[in-house]
């Protein structure tokens, strides 16, 4: 099996109200197959009552959002009316297609005592075919995720089809996320022909052909390389990638499309009011004033 590095990416700390590691989009790798952004969320400790996650409503297009969370818990609300409680070990799976919009905030009973926020957020772009599909929200309980073990792993198969195994959750495009849990040092290796894949060390290390890779560092392996690797027993990773888009990616703000022409209409539409609301809620992030740096057209 070939072990072939692309990039080495080290995450970078970004402040949206706590402290978030941003992996992905970077300036020299934008997407691992349709996955086009990664935020790795604490962990922070958060202390009752004046510390709280609080983001407030927001647009989406073009794309899907994942959010898994290791600890703590976020009340989602979206244009679609849902309500929603997310919960360590749990997938909340949003499509926003032609356009949604959504909060993400703490309840007042989590806000009420001192605890921990930490967790994963993606956005997996759509194929071009389905940018446009209906908005949609699915929520997966933690016994929904197939769950099974290595000789020194435990998986959680969260998308896609991996090792024998297949996840119920539903995607545009052929991809996979799964996260790996250690319960003693060991290896594990992973090949999957046509598709790109990446390794983020959440917690613990790894060593690929001799080099040691440490928490909040993430590898992007050449397409069509397989990986081997040697990790820690306290280790967690995140394992994602797939199919490769035809053509690019463009990203402004929240707004992800094949077209520009179709994020200035979503940027037009959110200005005026136009753009899916969240029932019930008055408040709402504005559009950031140009130039957006990060992330920003290619």
């Amino acid at each position: 099996m070939k072990n072939e590095i692309q990039f080495v990416i080290d995450s970078r700390v970004k402040d949206i109200g706590i402290p978030v590691r941003r992996i992905l989009p970077w300036m020299k790798k934008r997407m691992v197959g349709p996955f086009i952004f990664l935020d790795h969320m604490g962990p922070v400790f958060l202390k009752a009552p004046q510390d709280h996650v609080e983001v407030k409503p927001h647009p989406h297009i073009g794309l899907s959002t994942l959010t898994y969370l290791f600890e703590g818990s976020l009340l989602h609300r979206d244009s679609l009316g849902v309500t929603q409680l997310i919960l360590p070990g749990e997938v909340n799976w949003m499509t926003a297609g032609k356009g949604i919009s959504h909060s993400e905030r703490e309840t007042p009973e989590a806000r009420a005592q001192d605890r921990t926020i930490h967790g994963l957020q993606f956005w997996v772009a759509l194929p071009k075919e389905e940018e446009d599909v209906d908005p949609s929200f699915i929520h997966y309980e933690k016994s929904d995720i197939p769950e099974f073990k290595t000789e020194s792993l435990n998986i959680n198969l969260v998308a896609g089809s991996a090792l024998g195994h297949t996840s119920k959750l539903h995607t545009y495009s052929p991809l996979v996320f799964m996260v790996m849990r250690g319960f003693q040092e060991g290896t594990f290796s992973f090949e999957e022909k046509g598709h790109e894949h990446a390794l983020y060390v959440v917690k613990g290390e790894i060593s690929i052909s001799g080099t040691t890779y440490k928490e909040g560092q993430m590898i992007v392996m050449l397409g069509d390389s397989g990986m081997e690797l040697k990790h820690s027993k306290d280790v967690v990773l995140a394992l994602f990638g797939g199919e490769v888009f035809p053509e690019p990616r463009y990203i402004w703000w929240n707004l992800v499309s094949s077209s520009k022409d179709k994020i200035e209409l979503a940027k037009k539409s959110w200005i005026d009011g136009t753009f899916p609301m969240v029932p019930g809620d008055e408040d709402k992030i504005p559009l950031p004033e140009e130039p957006v740096r990060v992330p920003h057209y290619p």
